[in-house]
């Protein structure tokens, strides 16, 4: 059962969360704070009380857009101490990805808060903070793909890159390729933290699985095993930021 903090400026996008926090049943306490420095005091005195203390808190779910410090702020604070609560962004501004993804964020969610995508987020908290006896613990994140009525579960860190296709998206794996009715900002959103980066409007890549960055008179590709796959130009800088960052994490 997760005990939670969130913080967000605006009183009634905290109201809202905290109702849709409550009502999950994986959720012990939702608390809220209007402001950094309010949150920063509350995760103070749970840091001091342990994991076991009262005051504890396990997830910090965080606004970004904040007067004074803001909710970025707030993390790469939190991330200087030894066992601070897990972070999940909650926002309006999609341009924070990078960020959260350098921040170690476990998600980032858009606003406005779609009750399923919340409770997507809570899950990988669950998970992560679950017991290593507990049933399913440990378990890689998995999507379920239709195939001839069959449904297979794929694991995520299988997925190599992924394909628009309308209203669709085609999963790309090593072992073939399976269509799934999500449109890709939905999975750019939902896998931001997992490593998966947009290159372009119509491919979401796995940082993991590029092996190869080429620039060629101005045009920027990637070489995701056998496949090669145009940069545009609005995401190429970003791109190659983060390739960096992880080769020197």
């Amino acid at each position: 059962m997760l005990r939670v903090l969130a913080v967000d400026d605006e009183k009634p996008a905290l109201e809202e969360l905290l109702y849709l926090l409550r009502r999950d049943p994986r959720v012990r306490s939702a608390e809220g704070a209007t402001d950094a420095t309010e949150a920063l005091r509350r995760i103070g005195r749970a840091l001091e009380a342990g994991p076991g203390g009262e005051d504890a808190i396990d997830v910090v779910f965080l606004d970004i857009h904040m007067a004074g410090l803001t909710g970025l702020d707030v993390a790469r604070l939190l991330a200087g101490f030894a066992r601070p609560p897990l972070i999940v962004f909650v926002t309006a501004h999609e341009g924070f990805a990078v960020q959260a993804f350098d921040l170690k964020a476990v998600d980032y969610v858009l606003k406005p808060v779609r009750t399923e995508r919340l409770a997507e987020a809570v899950r990988r908290v669950a998970d992560l903070t679950a017991p290593a006896d507990r049933p399913g613990a440990g378990v890689p994140e998995q999507i379920p793909v239709e195939l001839g009525g069959v449904t297979r579960f794929v694991p995520v860190d299988d997925i190599a890159y992924v394909e628009a296709q309308g209203d669709y998206a085609r999963l790309h794996t090593d072992e073939g390729s399976h269509l799934v009715r999500i449109p890709l900002s939905t999975l750019e959103e939902r896998w931001a933290a997992r490593g998966f980066v947009r290159i372009h409007r119509s491919h979401l890549v796995a940082l993991g699985r590029i092996d190869e960055l080429r620039l060629d008179a101005g045009a920027t590709t990637v070489r995701v095993g056998s496949t090669e796959l145009a940069v545009s130009r609005r995401h190429a800088r970003q791109l190659r930021e983060l390739l960096m960052r992880h080769v020197r994490g």
